[in-house]
């Protein structure tokens, strides 16, 4: 009997427990986004109106999807963080998110997920904060097309534009990032996917990982930051068809790789950098399809660094195209273009009869005293490399490309 009254009851009530969308605005009865929050049930959409909100500290404890209509801005008026989320399920999107302070004891930023799940951050503008975006032990969400900048003026009380702590699986797409401490910070985290970023302007770097395994990222482009991007400490990471361009210092380079294992650099560039390559305490590595344009250095090969394979990469016009601490070798160069190779092919197969020796004396010398670079287009400099290269002494006699290509490396001439 009670089932007969039970059900039809249920009828009548068709959306009983179903997601609702809550409106804020300035002039509507909920003018606040922490109001709405709070009067929210789990899974709601709360819509947020145009307009400025000075607000901070808004804590998500719930499934929650805040969606912002024609750009409404979050002040944060330099209090605190503005957005904390200590949920699954959360989705941040289409909003202006602004002044968010830097403090020494507290990081502070735009958007704090903690221990979050199934996120979605996508399609925000952050403005003038320390930290934009900062996931803590976050798993299986995604941080999409967001700007986030900062005017960061040392390294030291300034932020990173995406930071990530300890997380898995995150997705870090088509963002911009600039004027930050670093683009994009990834440390003691696996599984990420980052792709199509711009990092550029930034004071550190504009990727820095930090042990980190089994990650990717492709098609980013680093410019013009203190230098490109740093990938340390870590093992089986995927680098294919990313931009190194500009980075530009005395100790600055378009890629760092210390104490890397494993891993494959494939269809990258590296345009007028200071060092395309700094490469140290690296092994097991592959480095094939890259091209060095105009660097300073294209590839400085520091100690400890160990079967490693360079092949079909393009050299073109750097001041030296590889520099090499060490006068013992166990590194492969073959069937890589040099554009000041000056060897033949008698029987036209497009490969050099004459094997070229890319490290030359005089790169030697001025990785070890610096002020030796004022003699660079010196007729002695010509003589001391041309005497090497036919009787090498201080560098590796075995480090030579055997098959040289006569013409660059393009996927349609393989």
């Amino acid at each position: 009997m009670l089932n007969k009254i039970f059900i039809p009851l249920l009828l009548c009530f068709p959306f009983l427990g179903e997601a609702q969308s809550i409106t804020v605005c300035p002039q509507c009865p909920i003018n606040t986004i922490t109001k709405a929050v709070a009067s929210a049930n789990e899974n709601d959409t709360i819509i947020v109106e145009k307009g400025t909100y000075p607000e901070h500290d808004i804590l998500i404890d719930k499934p929650l999807t805040l969606i912002g209509k024609d750009r409404p801005a979050i002040n944060g008026q330099f209090k605190g963080s503005i957005l904390k989320i200590r949920a699954n399920n959360v989705t941040i999107k289409g909003f202006r998110i602004l002044n968010v302070p830097f403090k020494s004891t507290e990081e502070q930023a735009a958007i704090h997920l903690d221990k979050a799940k199934n996120f979605l951050i996508e399609d925000n503008v952050m403005e003038q904060v320390c930290f934009g975006v900062i996931l803590f032990k976050g798993k299986d969400g995604t941080v999409k097309n967001n700007k986030i900048s900062s005017n960061a003026k040392t390294q030291y009380n300034s932020g990173n534009a995406i930071h990530l702590w300890s997380c898995k699986n995150v997705s870090i797409i088509g963002n911009e990032a600039l004027n930050c401490r670093d683009g994009i910070y990834i440390q003691f985290s696996s599984q990420s996917h980052i792709k199509e970023n711009y990092c550029y302007g930034n004071l550190r770097y504009g990727l820095h990982f930090m042990f980190s395994n089994d990650n990717e990222y492709h098609k980013n482009k680093f410019a013009k930051n203190g230098a490109g991007a740093a990938v340390m400490f870590s093992r089986r990471v995927k680098m294919t068809d990313n931009t190194f361009q500009d980075n530009w210092g005395p100790s600055s380079y378009g890629l760092l790789l210390k104490e890397l294992y494993d891993s494959e650099l494939t269809g990258n560039t590296f345009l007028r950098n200071t060092i395309g390559i700094n490469g140290e305490n690296c092994t097991r590595m592959k480095y094939n399809e890259n091209t060095f344009t105009e660097n300073g250095w294209g590839i400085r090969i520091r100690g400890g660094c160990y079967q490693n394979d360079f092949w079909d990469n393009n050299f073109f016009h750097n001041t030296f195209d590889v520099a090499y601490d060490n006068n013992v070798n166990d590194n492969k160069f073959h069937s890589n273009y040099w554009s000041d190779y000056t060897g033949y092919d008698l029987n036209k197969d497009n490969v050099g009869d004459v094997p070229y020796r890319p490290v030359k004396l005089f790169s030697y010398i001025s990785n070890r005293t610096p002020e030796s670079i004022v003699l660079l287009r010196s007729l002695f400099i010509d003589i001391m490399n041309f005497s090497e290269k036919v009787a090498p002494v201080f560098t590796p006699e075995n480090l030579v490309d055997e098959a040289p290509r006569m013409q660059p490396f393009s996927k349609n001439n393989k």
